[in-house]
């Protein structure tokens, strides 16, 4: 086949991607690339092949009879291609395990802990893809994820399972015009809070309002943020009232930068679950790091959440 028509490997694997979500944006998002590179992605393999493979329709995407076939033979190619790349990582020695977990979950406690795993097993090499998207486990190029999912759905062995409280700086509570005595005082209070798509300000504090008998909190003003771990970072800067998530946030407890004004904390009745892909089962080093993250779970005492003295 001639140089300009043979199929480039780039192209099939942002094909798969673009097919398996039928959609350019999700796309991008996963492959960490622009929609519209996406598209002329696509755009390229559709003219080296001369066919269409997929329909644009109004906000949505669909396979032609072409893309059907071509995201056939290119999941099972590249599936093929990842477990050559697996037997040849075992023959050479050098191993890698990658996993899929929340922001929070890396931030907070997979990375404080992750060179202890790396000095024992220095011949492995992890990549930790901290993100909110549900990564396909069968399809995804991943060998094991740390789910965040209530405890009933909940499939593989529980690392633990959550408890919620609020949480602030230390120096909010040396502020003696508003004191954090008791939950009626939050209201002088900021509170920081994950902007939720169905605009709930404080779906996070169920449980715990559940516990404290109160049926809602209202706060003096309220700050929005993408992401968990940011509103954490606004509550270490003095910046008001989050709903502290344990044992993620434990080791800021112990450390000083947090401090639990209430000390009754709420089972969220969610936890964080190990699951191991299919094509990662016999995989001795994500076995043995999924094995590893059970035993810092208990060596950390993850039910024994530290409280505020």
């Amino acid at each position: 086949m001639p140089r300009s028509r043979q199929l480039r490997l780039d192209l099939l694997h942002t094909f798969e991607a673009a097919a398996r979500h039928l959609s350019f944006t999700r796309a991008g998002e996963e492959l960490a690339l622009s929609q519209s590179a996406v598209s002329r992605q696509v755009q390229q393999l559709e003219e080296s092949i001369g066919a269409a493979l997929f329909e644009r329709r109004h906000r949505a995407l669909a396979l032609t009879e072409a893309g059907r076939i071509m995201r056939r033979a290119v999941e099972d190619s590249l599936e093929r291609l990842r477990d050559a790349a697996a037997r040849v990582r075992t023959q050479t020695g050098r191993q890698q395990v990658t996993i899929t977990c929340t922001p929070g979950f890396a931030s907070f406690w997979l990375i404080p802990r992750l060179a202890r795993f790396t000095a024992a097993q220095p011949d492995v090499e992890v990549r930790v893809a901290a993100t909110l998207e549900l990564v396909d486990l069968e399809r995804g190029n991943v060998d094991l994820a740390v789910r965040f999912v209530p405890a009933a759905q909940g499939v593989g062995p529980v690392l633990f399972e959550e408890e919620v409280q609020p949480m602030c700086a230390p120096q909010l509570l040396k502020d003696k015009a508003r004191p954090l005595r008791t939950p009626a005082d939050l209201e002088r209070h900021t509170l920081l809070t994950i902007d939720m798509h169905d605009g709930s300000l404080t779906v996070d504090w169920e449980p715990w309002l559940q516990v404290m008998g109160l049926a809602s909190v209202q706060m003096a003003h309220a700050v929005r943020f993408t992401h968990y771990t940011d509103a954490v970072a606004a509550a270490v800067a003095g910046q008001g009232v989050v709903i502290g998530r344990l044992p993620l946030l434990a080791d800021l407890l112990r450390q000083k930068k947090l401090v639990a004004p209430f000390r009754t904390p709420a089972a969220s009745r969610r936890g964080y679950f190990v699951t191991l892909a299919p094509q990662a089962q016999h995989n001795p080093s994500a076995r043995a790091f999924a094995d590893w993250l059970v035993a810092e779970a208990a060596q950390s005492g993850a039910g024994r959440n530290p409280r505020r003295t």
